[in-house]
């Protein structure tokens, strides 16, 4: 049974078969609505490509436990390549960007970028570690006391930044976001044109910019 809480999906509105669809996974306190609502839907359907946008709801009980990945293929990724999506990205805030990593770390079909905004990587001991260790390429898994579910996450983590294949992974963050040390640790680690960092906090003013922001440098190109 699908522990999704709740789907909503808005189908391009030039009307023809997307190209491409956006999974957005919210984070704690957000709900599936709040994506359209604060424009992130429109914005991501903006641009040249077609994009059809669903946005989840799952129990945050799957973030933390790792299980979000074989319950988004079976509720959303396999219908749609089913339909014809061969190009799928994901979107996950705060909490939400823990879910999108592990589906990437998943390895789950068809997966080409996860756009991570304020994304949650570990608790701050975890994070700690990371600093400590000198970033992801030094962290290493055997020697840490993050979860399970984390440590899976940021092992990924380490061998994509280091340069395994894999989706394409883009970061908008805020300058006094609560989880600011994880942020720029992931920040050193990618492309600079592949992270954008705002003003702001933890909130969707910070949110809303950031992914306008990244929207106007074409990931979907």
């Amino acid at each position: 049974m699908s522990k999704l809480k709740k789907l909503l999906s808005y189908p391009d509105p030039r009307g023809d078969t997307a190209e491409m669809l956006l999974v957005m996974l919210p984070g704690v306190g957000i709900e599936a609505e709040d994506f359209a609502a604060q424009g992130l839907v429109v914005a991501a359907q903006a641009g040249q490509r077609t994009v059809e946008v669903v946005a989840v709801k799952p129990d945050q009980a799957l973030y933390l436990d790792g299980a979000v990945a074989p319950v988004l293929e079976q509720a959303v990724l396999a219908p749609s390549r089913a339909r014809g999506h061969i190009r799928i990205w994901l979107l996950g805030i705060s909490l939400g960007g823990m879910g999108a990593l592990s589906c990437a770390a998943a390895q789950l079909k068809g997966i080409e970028g996860v756009i991570l905004l304020a994304p949650f990587i570990g608790t701050h001991g975890t994070v700690a570690e990371l600093k400590q260790a000198g970033g992801f390429a030094r962290w290493q898994a055997e020697k840490s006391a993050a979860t399970p579910p984390e440590r899976h996450i940021l092992s990924w983590l380490r061998d994509r930044l280091g340069g395994a294949p894999g989706p394409q992974l883009w970061l908008g963050h805020a300058t006094k976001d609560r989880f600011a040390a994880g942020h720029l640790l992931l920040a050193e680690a990618l492309p600079p044109n592949q992270t954008v960092a705002v003003e702001g906090g933890h909130d969707w003013d910070a949110w809303r910019t950031a992914f306008q922001m990244l929207m106007a440098r074409g990931p979907f190109d």
